[in-house]
């Protein structure tokens, strides 16, 4: 199969070296040295005391990599731009374009089943409509992350979740398709869980439940999600604000696994905070500002979440990474 892994950093590097290294032909869209690396080395992937190298043709143009039968987009929500602009020549007929970013999605609304309570305008997670010009609704299929890496050198991307590494798809209608069964065949076999899904829009809930609220309280503490969960100062912030996620995630998807301070805290930064200190762009919208619009669309009052969001947005502003 020709994939395409469009916005190649650290997982999708990741997700890179396996795939090709599972017999398909990987091509990848990166920029700056680490593009410079895998042009000239490969690309390599440590995990624990272990690395394992692949071949894989890598361009900042997509141009140069010609129509693939899948295009996988790693890139942050903030990279639509690039994104939109960037798709075309990597299209035929029938390619399908997984979006695999954090948070609530720019193609939310479609596809959306009869049942599923009315939503927000979401206009704003695609500024001027560019996605939804550029990609039909039959190309779209959701994705879902779970795994946990950096790239620590040029070409090369370190998994830190050995024991936890998914990519979770879906139609956005929730067909079980052929296409889906496919990929999810090639995903498996090359060593990325992915389990089939019943509803693409439990799984977004069920991630954003923590970026929602713990990954945004370690934005505006500086902590480790293990370091947010051990505080004492936030024993008694961190229930009343998971009640708060819960409501708004339940209202709209009955069937989301509700999240409890009980659950795994990993001892690392979330992508949010890493984020900010490194000066990136940050996925304030899709994390903060999009189920703050879920909540008031659904009547729910929410000022835990609606402080946070409000602080975190101020906390992005002014370090120059948030323009919304």
């Amino acid at each position: 199969m020709r994939i395409c892994i469009f916005g190649a950093g650290a997982v999708g590097s990741h997700f890179a070296v396996r795939l090709a290294r599972a017999g398909h032909d990987v091509s990848c869209v990166m920029r700056g040295p680490h593009l410079d690396a895998v042009k000239t080395n490969g690309l390599t992937l440590k995990v624990g005391d272990s690395a394992v190298s692949a071949k894989v043709k890598a361009s900042a143009d997509p141009a140069d990599l010609g129509p693939q039968d899948v295009v996988i987009s790693t890139l942050k929500a903030t990279g639509i731009d690039a994104l939109a602009s960037g798709l075309a020549p990597l299209l035929h007929d029938d390619t399908a374009i997984v979006f695999a970013q954090n948070g609530i999605p720019w193609w939310y609304d479609l596809g959306l089943p009869a049942a599923h309570p009315a939503i927000p305008d979401l206009g704003f997670l695609d500024p001027g409509g560019r996605l939804r010009a550029a990609v039909a609704q039959q190309r779209i299929i959701g994705g879902v992350i779970f795994s946990s890496n950096e790239v620590i050198a040029p070409g090369v991307a370190a998994n830190l979740s050995p024991d936890r590494n998914r990519l979770l798809i879906g139609e956005c209608d929730d067909r079980q398709s052929e296409r889906i069964t496919e990929l999810r065949a090639v995903l498996n076999e090359a060593a990325i869980e992915s389990p089939e899904v019943g509803e693409i829009r439990e799984t977004i809930w069920s991630k954003l439940l923590t970026n929602m609220s713990m990954s945004v309280l370690c934005l505006l503490t500086g902590l480790t999600a293990r370091g947010v969960r051990d505080d004492p100062a936030m024993q008694e912030v961190i229930p009343r604000l998971l009640d708060e996620a819960n409501a708004v995630a339940t209202h709209y998807i009955p069937a989301v696994r509700r999240v409890t301070r009980s659950g795994p805290a990993p001892d690392h930064k979330p992508s949010i905070l890493q984020d900010y200190e490194l000066g990136r762009a940050m996925e304030i919208d899709m994390l903060v500002r999009a189920p703050a619009a879920f909540a008031r669309a659904a009547g729910l009052a929410t000022p835990m979440l609606d402080l946070m969001a409000a602080l975190a947005i101020q906390k992005a502003r002014d370090k120059g990474l948030y323009q919304g």
